[in-house]
């Protein structure tokens, strides 16, 4: 299904919202050369803003709110887990929730 005007003006609400958690500068954090994704945790901030924005865009498009053809236009799903997946999944196996950011992955795998 192709994206709608409603789908851009949540793209629109979600760069906002982006902009609050400071994503911008955790994008540019957990893409310089360096950034160990075997060492990033969920409570480091740029790994924690990545993770609530990732999960709240594949909660939609999971949904059928949010067209995943659009935010995958947008937003480079895949090389974002890259880097911070890693963090999630070990989350999820210490606090026993497989669940845990399960639409960000999905998102990422489709």
């Amino acid at each position: 299904m192709p994206a709608t005007y409603d789908d851009a003006n949540l793209v629109v609400q979600l760069l906002m919202w982006s902009t609050q958690l400071g994503v911008d500068e955790a994008v540019t954090t957990v893409m310089r050369l360096g950034f160990d994704p075997d060492a990033a945790r969920v409570e480091d901030p740029p790994v924690r803003s990545i993770l609530y924005l990732g999960e709240t865009i594949g909660t939609f498009v999971k949904q059928g709110v949010l067209d995943g053809g659009l935010v995958k236009d947008l937003w480079w799903i895949e090389g974002l887990w890259s880097k911070v997946g890693p963090a999630a999944l070990r989350s999820r196996e210490t606090l026993g929730e497989p669940r845990l950011y399960e639409n960000f992955e999905a998102l990422a795998g489709s």
